[in-house]
């Protein structure tokens, strides 16, 4: 196929996605090219060193925080994060599309009244999610008995007036919808196996205080990768298509 007629066939971006990303390598992931088939232009924007007060929350179809080596309640030691959560509860008050993942499903329910705080230990690696009542009738429902991949030792409280969708056995509290316009995960549905070395080596001294081995990690990344691959863009598919229009 020509270059000309590969550019006919691409989608035509008519919606834009802002993508706030706090270590180069926890970026879109997998659903980069799904969110680029549907339609959206993808702008990143680095928050520990950005001007995030000069960003107008309200103007991108749909913001996604990503997630970081940080604690949601940081901002002492990391002054940006004030600011962000400043961005995030502005889009919550208005009701707009955000999707957070990780941190920024901390920073989503801190901005909606809720405590994070430390889990107690480190919930790292692949396993599967326990659904709600709530959430075997929500987007989550497409991942099944699918493996996704744990990185955090933090936790968020369920927000008031949002619905608990999923728990596991080390953190209950995974995820969280409020609304349509609002879905909070705890979990990386977005991590591509293909790039998980950048994360086994920037999280290197985590992985090491935390006794977890990167060889394991390594192979199952590789072992669930085609089942996420499937079952990823499914989830944030329904959870696109039941948004406010």
């Amino acid at each position: 196929m020509s270059s000309s007629q590969s550019s006919l066939s691409a989608p035509r971006p008519n919606k834009t996605l802002l993508a706030l990303r706090h270590v180069h390598f926890e970026d879109l992931g997998i659903l980069a090219p799904f969110f680029a088939e549907r339609g959206y232009a993808i702008e990143y924007v680095d928050a520990p060193v950005s001007d995030l007060r000069s960003l107008d929350a309200l103007s991108p179809d749909l913001l996604v925080v990503l997630g970081g080596p940080i604690g949601a309640f940081d901002e002492a030691i990391h002054p940006f994060l004030a600011d962000e959560l400043a961005l995030v509860k502005a889009r919550l008050d208005a009701k707009t599309p955000i999707l957070g993942i990780c941190l920024g499903a901390q920073l989503m329910a801190r901005a909606l009244g809720a405590k994070v705080y430390s889990l107690g230990v480190k919930e790292i690696g692949y396993a599967p999610i326990t659904l709600t009542a709530a959430g075997e009738t929500s987007p989550l429902a497409a991942l099944g008995d699918t493996p996704v991949l744990h990185w955090h030792g933090d936790q968020f409280d369920i927000p008031a007036g949002a619905e608990h969708l999923a728990r596991t056995s080390v953190g209950a509290h995974q995820a969280f919808s409020r609304g349509r316009h609002a879905l909070g995960l705890q979990f990386h549905l977005e991590a591509d196996a293909a790039r998980i070395e950048s994360w086994l080596v920037g999280h290197a001294c985590e992985l090491g205080a935390a006794g977890i081995d990167p060889v394991g990690l390594r192979a199952d990344a590789q072992r669930h990768q085609a089942r996420l691959a499937k079952a990823a863009p499914t989830v944030v598919g329904r959870w696109l298509d039941a948004l406010p229009h």
